[in-house]
């Protein structure tokens, strides 16, 4: 096995979970230096292997970065001799994570009370849809459910009157994902002073309701619920994207100061004057005619003149990336959140780095995500198991060997 570094090395975390918010969680106590063993189901693995296109000569690219840094091993759970496997796992892990529905584990003979039994100290993480409890704690979710039920969709999009539009990118599983990890560390940090386990419940639904702090503070203080502004923020302006000569900016000029120093910048003394933009107040209730303003000055020159211009003046800004371009971008780099691991097939593949930077135990991504089965030989050698027993156990279907 890989040497693993970060402040997590020597923590034991077997995962249970499957397509993303479960795996979000490994791959941030991955990279931050904690041994994940990523098991998968017999027949088939994880489902986001078959999530193509697009794929790197035939291996899913969603797989591999969800699931880098980790260990993989192939157990069939509806088997007897494949349970005792994981059971064997579990006797000295740390933490385990789960996203099945709830139920599943229970019917296995692997829910919570059971594994306690054997592990008292085990830290049992299970991320859902909507949460162990209430009357939603039945259905799946998925993150396009979850952003509609928590109101997401109905704050993002263009403005009033348009369709709901979801975020561009799963953050109810991504957001799943990194509570999840937030929980677990929470709960070792209580393990570590007590030596007691406990279970660790979050979902999609909640993650996505987190996003709504700023909407849900106007909806509690005024009973109405806000809508849709675009690129706009619900409190403050002007703090939104403005077309440029050449193409898009985004202008964080959202206090009295930054407001006066971005007139200054435009050369637009007028606007000052302006009672309907003298102050925030103002200002957000004439937004339109503050944006057709201010655009009527940016339309004058390019992204990068004005980038450069608001630089100087010390002001909030920035262009508007694609996703290539922000690979490419230079603070991306730096903070080497653009890194290459090496994949046991394909060789050097790029991926998304460590979100978190540690002065003395430093994390970061080791290895590549593991081909099916690829460390169910390795891991089961370390828990006492023989070669002969190993190749009776493949033999029965209990296990898949690379």
């Amino acid at each position: 096995m890989t040497e693993r570094h970060g402040p997590l090395k020597g923590v034991k975390v077997i995962e249970l979970a499957h397509i993303m918010a479960g795996p979000v969680c490994g791959l941030m106590l991955a990279d931050m230096g904690a041994d994940v063993i990523k098991v998968e189901k017999i027949p088939g693995g994880d489902d986001t292997r078959r999530t193509v296109p697009p794929d790197i000569d035939g291996e899913s690219a969603a797989f591999m970065m969800m699931n880098r840094n980790k260990q993989g091993i192939a157990l069939n759970l509806k088997e007897e001799k494949g349970r005792e496997v994981l059971l064997r796992l579990l006797k000295d892990a740390d933490i385990v994570t789960e996203n099945y529905r709830r139920g599943t584990m229970e019917k296995l003979g692997l829910g919570y009370e059971e594994l306690k039994k054997i592990n008292p100290g085990l830290i049992y993480c299970e991320i859902s849809g909507f949460g162990r409890t209430g009357p939603y704690a039945d259905r799946a979710g998925f993150d396009l459910i979850a952003q509609g039920m928590s109101g997401l969709m109905s704050i993002t999009g263009e403005g009033p009157g348009r369709p709901p539009v979801k975020v561009g990118p799963p953050v109810s599983d991504i957001t799943a994902g990194i509570l999840g990890a937030m929980g677990v560390l929470a709960a070792y940090t209580h393990k570590l002073k007590t030596g007691e386990g406990q279970r660790v419940d979050t979902s999609l639904f909640e993650a996505a309701i987190t996003h709504t702090y700023w909407q849900s503070a106007i909806a509690f203080a005024t009973g109405e619920a806000p809508g849709p502004m675009g690129s706009a923020h619900p409190l403050n302006a002007p703090y939104q994207a403005f077309r440029t000569g050449d193409g898009w900016i985004n202008i964080g000029a959202a206090n009295q100061s930054n407001w006066l120093r971005l007139l200054e910048v435009l050369e637009a003394p007028e606007l000052a004057e302006d009672e309907r933009f003298k102050e925030n107040p103002g200002r957000m209730s004439h937004m339109a005619e503050l944006t057709e303003a201010l655009e009527a000055h940016f339309r004058t020159r390019g992204t990068a003149d004005w980038l450069e211009r608001m630089e100087k003046a010390g002001l909030p800004a920035g262009p508007v990336l694609d996703i290539a371009e922000m690979h490419r971008d230079p603070q991306t780099i730096a903070r080497e959140m653009v890194t290459e691991t090496e994949h046991a097939r394909l060789g050097p593949v790029k991926t998304i780095g460590l979100p978190v930077k540690f002065s003395g135990t430093p994390g970061g991504v080791v290895t590549g995500a593991p081909l099916y089965g690829q460390h169910t030989r390795e891991v089961l050698a370390q828990i006492g198991y023989g070669d002969a027993e190993i190749e009776a156990l493949a033999a029965a279907g209990a296990i898949a060997l690379a």
